[in-house]
C-alpha cells in the first residue's frame, strides 16, 4: 500500500504540475490561477512527505526501492540529495528539539530566523545552480510566468507548510513535561484539519513516538492516544 500511494502522490503532482504549466492562464484576476498554485504547493508537501516516509523504510519493504522513491521525490521537489536528507533527518529523530538536531535553531526561536536557518542545512548552491539551469531550459517551450507561479512558487510555499506544521509548530520552545522524551506536541482538532494542513504531520508526537506508522495511518495513532 505505501508504494501505491507513493506513486499515486508522485503522478498526481507531475499531472496537476504539466496541466498547470500547459494550460492554465495566468492571470491576477482569475481565481482558478490561486486555486492551482495553493493545490499544486499541497502536492508539494506531499512529495516531501512522500520522500519522508521513504526514509522510515514505509514506501516498500525493500530498502532500494525506498532509496528510489525517496531520491525521485526529493529531486523532484528541489532537486534535493537525499543521502543528505537521510542523515538529518535520522539525526532529527535521534535529538529531537535539542543541540545536535540538524532541524532545530538553538539561537534563536524567532518563525523567519529559524525557517532560514532550517533551509541553510538543505539548501547547495550546486542544487541553485541546476534549478536555474533547468529553469532556463524549460523557458524554450514553456511561459516563464507559469514556471514561476506553478513550479518555483509552490515549492517555497511547502517549504513554509512543511516547516511550520512538522518543525516549528512541534519543536518550539518552550518544552514542557507533555512533550517528553521526544520534545514534540501534536496537533489538536479534526482529521481532515491535520490532513489538509500538512498530510497528519502534525501528529508529530505520534510521528516521533512511533516513526515506522507511515503518514496516512497517523490519525489512527491519534484516535488510540485521545
Amino acid at each position: 500500500m505505501g508504494l501505491l500511494i507513493a506513486l499515486i502522490v508522485i503522478f498526481i503532482w507531475l499531472g496537476h504540475l504539466v496541466w498547470s504549466l500547459v494550460f492554465v492562464e495566468v492571470s491576477v484576476t482569475s481565481p482558478m490561477m490561486y486555486v492551482h498554485i495553493a493545490v499544486q504547493t499541497y502536492l508539494y508537501t506531499g512529495l516531501f512527505i512522500t520522500a519522508h516516509d521513504a526514509m522510515h523504510g514505509l514506501v516498500s519493504s525493500k530498502r532500494s526501492v525506498n532509496t528510489a522513491i525517496g531520491s525521485v521525490a526529493t529531486w523532484f521537489f528541489a532537486a534535493l540529495s537525499y543521502p543528505r536528507l537521510y542523515v538529518k533527518h535520522h539525526l532529527h529523530h535521534q535529538f529531537p528539539g535539542e543541540t545536535n538536531d540538524p532541524d532545530f535553531c538553538t539561537t534563536s526561536q524567532n518563525f523567519w530566523y529559524w525557517w532560514f536557518s532550517f533551509l541553510k542545512n538543505y539548501v547547495s548552491w550546486w542544487q541553485i545552480i541546476t534549478l536555474a539551469v533547468i529553469f532556463n531550459m524549460l523557458q524554450i517551450w514553456i511561459n516563464q510566468a507559469n514556471l514561476i507561479l506553478f513550479w518555483v512558487l509552490p515549492s517555497v510555499l511547502a517549504t513554509f507548510q512543511l516547516f511550520y506544521f512538522g518543525t516549528y509548530r512541534p519543536h518550539r520552545l518552550p518544552h514542557t513535561e507533555t512533550m517528553m522524551p521526544h520534545h514534540s506536541r501534536t496537533q489538536k482538532g479534526p482529521h481532515w484539519w491535520a490532513m489538509l494542513s500538512c498530510y497528519f504531520f502534525g501528529y508529530h508526537f505520534e510521528h516521533h513516538e512511533s516513526p515506522h506508522t507511515p503518514w496516512w495511518k497517523l490519525y489512527q495513532l491519534k484516535n488510540q492516544q485521545q
